[in-house]
């Protein structure tokens, strides 16, 4: 078990909330097999330690440490990592949030009791951090540069209400706004944002929360085919001996008809289990109909299927202006996607009925 991080594996979903909030230490989102200790595994750790390349001919893989490592059957699961801005200035106080160590310090940096915040980026992530700063009682800017929080994947009506839950909070939303660069106080420190039109936010702590980048550079010229990840058929299987899963897998959905790479916590644990039966000569497709979930303030979002900007929009359950709702997506005449806010049963339901393959009318025929 390779590993480029010296922890031992953990929960992230935990980090842009209990953890960064201080309501839960590290010990609480240690990962081990139910039942057991991790030890009883009688793994190989090799933690803090990077895989470099890959010589898929030779079953062999270099490693950060000068060290080799040989293989007959291999796991992809390198994950991915947090994209920066442009030109993004080493400063203390800006951070990002992916891993642990990322967590810690924006803790330490929230500890220190700054008074204004600034989070780049209204995506998941960006917003779970603007709400636990929030809650704990810093002055918060939201910056998004869509005119819509999360556009992309929720269309226009209900990321315009992401938003404003937010502005319910008091959070200082900004959309249409980019980021042109940063004030340093002449010490190092960070001590503001300049904003694309020209204007400067004062600034303790910053946040760059804009996606992430597959990590999938140490396998240039491995012969793996790359692209927005490790390239693998329906079965996870990216060459003969050789499968990947979670953030860093592109693989083809025969459910949902087309190729996708998925940056959510089930499907990372999903995955990993069936790409470890692929290694094992299983050969059943992986076809899952991908979900995820975001705790913002009292608002839990649940989130099913592959909803996007142009897909048709119902309110079938609750209302937007109780906050309370679910709403359905459908495109080219199927059901594709389902959003509930604090509705979690009726999400599991509409999942099932994507997994059937339900058509539009079906799924409207069931709300009613």
């Amino acid at each position: 078990m390779i590993g480029d991080e010296p922890h031992l594996p953990y929960d992230r979903p935990p980090l842009s909330k209990q953890v960064l909030a201080g309501a839960w230490e590290p010990e609480r989102i240690a990962l081990t097999p139910v039942g057991r200790a991790i030890d009883d595994l009688a793994l190989d750790w090799r933690l803090g330690v990077a895989a470099r390349s890959l010589d898929l001919g030779a079953r062999k893989l270099e490693l950060s440490d000068g060290s080799t490592a040989g293989f007959d059957g291999l796991v992809i699961a390198t994950g991915a990592r947090a994209r920066t801005l442009p030109r993004q200035p080493d400063l203390e106080g800006i951070h990002v949030l992916r891993t642990l160590d990322d967590c810690l310090a924006l803790r330490r940096a929230f500890d220190a009791t700054p008074s204004r915040v600034v989070v780049v980026g209204a995506g998941f992530i960006g917003a779970e951090v603007a709400a636990t700063a929030r809650e704990r009682g810093f002055d918060v800017t939201l910056l998004e540069a869509l005119a819509v929080p999360l556009q992309r994947v929720l269309g226009d009506t209900v990321g315009a209400l992401c938003a404003d839950i937010h502005r319910d909070h008091g959070v200082d939303v900004r959309l249409s706004t980019g980021v042109s660069g940063f004030v340093d106080d002449g010490r190092g420190q960070v001590a503001g944002v300049v904003l694309s039109d020209g204007a400067t936010l004062p600034a303790d702590v910053v946040v760059v929360g804009v996606g992430v980048v597959p990590n999938v550079e140490w396998l240039a010229g491995s012969g793996l085919t790359v692209d927005n990840g490790v390239v693998c058929d329906e079965t996870c299987l990216a060459a003969p001996g050789v499968v990947a899963a979670g953030d860093v897998a592109c693989w083809y959905n025969p459910r949902l008809g087309e190729a996708m790479r998925v940056e959510h916590w089930e499907n990372a644990q999903d995955q990993g289990a069936h790409a470890a039966r692929r290694l094992l000569d299983a050969r059943d497709p992986y076809a899952p109909v991908p979900w995820f979930w975001s705790d913002q303030y009292d608002r839990k979002i649940q989130l099913a299927g592959r909803s996007g900007p142009g897909d048709e929009v119902a309110i079938v359950d609750g209302s937007l202006a109780d906050r309370r709702f679910v709403a359905l997506y459908g495109r080219a005449g199927k059901l594709v996607g389902v959003l509930g806010m604090n509705r979690p049963r009726p999400v599991m339901q509409y999942r099932a009925l994507i997994a059937n393959g339900a058509s539009w009318a079906e799924a409207l025929a069931f709300a009613g």
